[in-house]
């Protein structure tokens, strides 16, 4: 791809939703330790830290093997998460730290703007909902892509959709296969730890918080 000139980066910024944007992974938290104590167990840490940044249909099926409940049971207590999500996102969410004032500062500067998430469409509207739809120009869910993170492909739509060099752009994520994902895709990537802490050997930019972050850093990066 030819070079743009540094003053056209980003060409946009690609937020993820759940940890990144939003607290909503302790939202998660409820809804799946709901799931586990119906089920006569309780939620492994362990378990949980390892469907951060995956969906509601992967963590469902971790859980199950982590409790030993036969898989064949999964479609039933899926369908029974996904309900209780939408109980608990209909209610409300809070932002991240800066990472309303971020995203309304790329709006004002004309910079577009994409949330990318694993979280599927029925869900994540819920939230979307919350913070304001009119924030972005583009959303891409879970469910609207052959391939989840952390294969690179919902990076890459994006891209694609908004009509931008993906490497031109800048990613903001929080969990490995969010990292992942965004890696692959070619973006530059910032990871904002939230839940889980990132393994010490993933090579990546890090912040601790977006908070005091802002579109004049994002364009040193570029």
């Amino acid at each position: 791809m030819t070079d743009l000139p540094k003053a056209t980066f980003p060409q946009a910024v690609l937020f993820d939703m759940d940890g990144t944007l939003v607290d909503s992974e302790r939202v998660w938290d409820t809804g799946i330790e709901e799931l586990a104590e119906r089920l006569g167990g309780a939620l492994d840490p362990a378990v949980r830290a390892r469907m951060v940044g995956t969906n509601e249909d992967a963590s469902v099926v971790m859980l199950l093997e982590s409790l030993g409940i036969p898989l064949t049971e999964t479609p039933a207590h899926q369908a029974w998460l996904r309900r209780r999500m939408k109980e608990l996102f209909a209610e409300t969410v809070e932002w991240k730290p800066g990472a309303q004032e971020l995203l309304l500062q790329c709006r004002a500067a004309g910079v577009p703007t994409a949330l990318v998430t694993s979280t599927p469409r029925e869900l994540a509207d819920l939230i979307i909902g919350h913070i304001g739809p009119d924030n972005f120009d583009l959303t891409i869910c879970g469910d609207e892509v052959d391939e989840r993170k952390p294969a690179p492909e919902p990076y890459l739509k994006a891209a694609e959709k908004l009509g931008v060099d993906i490497e031109q752009c800048v990613v903001l994520e929080d969990s490995v296969s969010g990292v992942g994902s965004a890696l692959a895709s070619g973006a530059v990537t910032i990871a904002i730890p939230s839940e889980v802490e990132l393994p010490a050997d993933l090579e990546v930019m890090r912040l601790d918080t977006l908070d005091g972050t802002d579109l004049a850093y994002l364009r040193t990066l570029g």
